[in-house]
């Protein structure tokens, strides 16, 4: 940057009563040598409105007005590159003033780099000149402001999220947060209430019209006609009260001493290993009477949402911690499904909820296992029929057992002639265990042992290699995929079809 060079300064003007632009914003607007601001194809900024009483007269305005506002364009790359290139004229348009050493203040509703068109200009130019970013009131604390509500407290965990997305992923994600706050709605208003209902969450929801506006207008959500709902409007879900000093998420308290007479039900559902036509019927029956879904994030996905259902995604480590959860939920008179990939009871999650529910706390709760098509049956499948005889599964990962039980484990299968499904076979963290694995095998197999590996299987993505146990590129396998180990008399057909007979013929001697 030289010395010459003007100062640009993104400023926040707030959610609309001019009285809330902070000290600064107003200082800085009232000395600036040229102020800017988007508009949309009219021309009529909210954000210049907003800052009026505080233009100073003879000023430079320099008004940015949007080519289009929605996803239609005529432009040959589409609506995205037609954006793109009005940003970057726009950058060249203030670069003028910049360099001519002009300060430059550019007006934005809300905050800057809230959902803000500023952040377009600040990614253009702050490299290139002295940006300065000033903070403003934004319309999510407008609008609570005019509700007179708490939005989260405790440990409530808010989303704030685009009603653009599309209505499954707003229904998913309304479900999974304790408070949410809804921007960008006009259009989109009538299927982000369409969300709510599915997610569950209309109640105590409210739609926040022109906050602190003269014009401002608070409605229960179902009350709402969305042929009259602007763009610069809010859905507000109120949270509730997720203390961290109680003792689970549904468990009692002092405050809250209701509990059913009647334990709900604890359901551990096994959901294959993908596709919609692999789930069984008793467990697509089971999931849409559940009111809690609990589970690993991916899995939870999988479920659709739906009114009076409610999810509760986790990470891939807390398997414990999870069943408790839905222990708690269970013992709360809450109806739950704890969910697996592939079969619960297969490295799943049955054995872990049987392993939580071992505390007497849970005692008078049933637990039901409802089966699923495990991953070592898709990849069989569709290679043909390698488990048609006995067969192991071994899970590689050594986070629960030491490597060394592994390995012998690896080891008396293949001396028992056993066709061996490998779980869990090489991780970023577990890099190496597949090549030991394949050394251990070795030691015992021959290097043309047949070998299937099966990824992403049921999926649109899925590929199946077969291989052997010799010519193995262990650098080609990770989490997604399941490696299957022949025995010594699993076969390969002429065109590629995997599978062990069902007998062993008799050694010489024996019977």
């Amino acid at each position: 940057m030289t010395m010459n060079q003007g100062r640009l300064f993104g400023v926040g003007v707030g959610p609309g009563d001019p009285e809330l632009i902070t000290v600064k914003a107003a200082r800085l607007i009232e000395s600036a040598d040229v102020v800017t601001y988007f508009s949309g194809t009219k021309g009529t900024s909210i954000a210049r409105s907003i800052a009026e009483p505080y233009l100073r007269a003879g000023v430079t305005e320099e008004l940015l007005r949007y080519p289009v506002t929605t996803g239609r364009s005529q432009h040959e790359g589409g609506y995205y590159a037609e954006i793109d290139a009005f940003y970057d004229e726009c950058a060249t348009r203030l670069r003028v003033h910049l360099r001519a050493g002009r300060t430059v203040v550019a007006l934005a509703e809300g905050d800057p780099l809230f959902f803000s068109s500023y952040m377009y200009l600040h990614d253009r130019l702050a490299g290139e000149f002295d940006a300065t970013v000033v903070p403003g009131v934004t319309s999510v604390s407008g609008s609570t402001a005019a509700l007179g509500a708490g939005l989260c407290r405790h440990e409530d965990v808010l989303t704030i999220i685009p009603g653009t997305l599309p209505v499954p992923e707003l229904a998913w994600r309304l479900a999974q947060t304790e408070a949410a706050v809804v921007m960008k709605l006009g259009r989109t208003f009538a299927g982000v209430r369409e969300a709510l209902r599915q997610a569950g969450r209309l109640d105590d929801t409210w739609y926040v019209e022109r906050a602190t506006f003269e014009e401002e207008r608070i409605l229960p959500v179902t009350e709402v006609d969305p042929a009259t709902v602007p763009y610069f409007a809010t859905v507000v879900v109120l949270g509730g009260d997720r203390r961290a000093d109680s003792a689970g998420r549904y468990a009692e308290s002092a405050a809250d001493d209701r509990r059913d007479e009647r334990a709900g039900r604890v359901r551990v559902i096994g959901l294959g290993p993908g596709p919609e036509e692999w789930l069984t019927a008793e467990a697509a029956a089971a999931l849409a009477e559940v009111t809690d879904v609990f589970g690993y994030a991916p899995y939870v996905d999988r479920v659709p949402q739906r009114p009076g259902l409610t999810r509760h995604p986790s990470g891939n480590t807390v398997e414990i911690h999870r069943a408790r959860e839905a222990l708690d939920a269970a013992l709360a008179g809450r109806d739950v499904a704890i969910v697996s990939g592939g079969d619960a009871g297969v490295f799943g999650m049955a054995s872990a909820v049987f392993e939580a529910a071992d505390d007497p706390a849970y005692s008078d709760l049933a637990i039901e296992v409802l089966p699923g098509v495990s991953a070592a049956q898709a990849v069989a499948a569709r290679a043909g029929a390698p488990l048609g005889a006995d067969f192991a599964v071994i899970s590689l990962s050594d986070r629960l057992k030491p490597w060394d039980v592994v390995a012998e484990r690896l080891r008396k299968a293949a001396e028992a002639d056993l066709v061996i499904a490998l779980y869990n076979p090489r991780s970023r963290s577990r890099p190496t265990q597949l090549a030991e694995a394949r050394a251990v095998l070795l030691g015992v197999l021959g290097a043309d042992t047949v070998v299937v590996i099966g990824r992403d299987i049921g999926r649109a993505e899925e590929s199946l290699t077969v291989t052997t146990l010799g010519d193995l590129e262990v650098e080609a396998v990770d989490m997604k995929c399941l490696v299957l180990i022949g025995a010594r008399r699993t076969r390969v057909t002429t065109d590629g079809r995997v599978w062990t007979p069902r007998f062993v013929k008799e050694t010489p001697g024996s019977g």
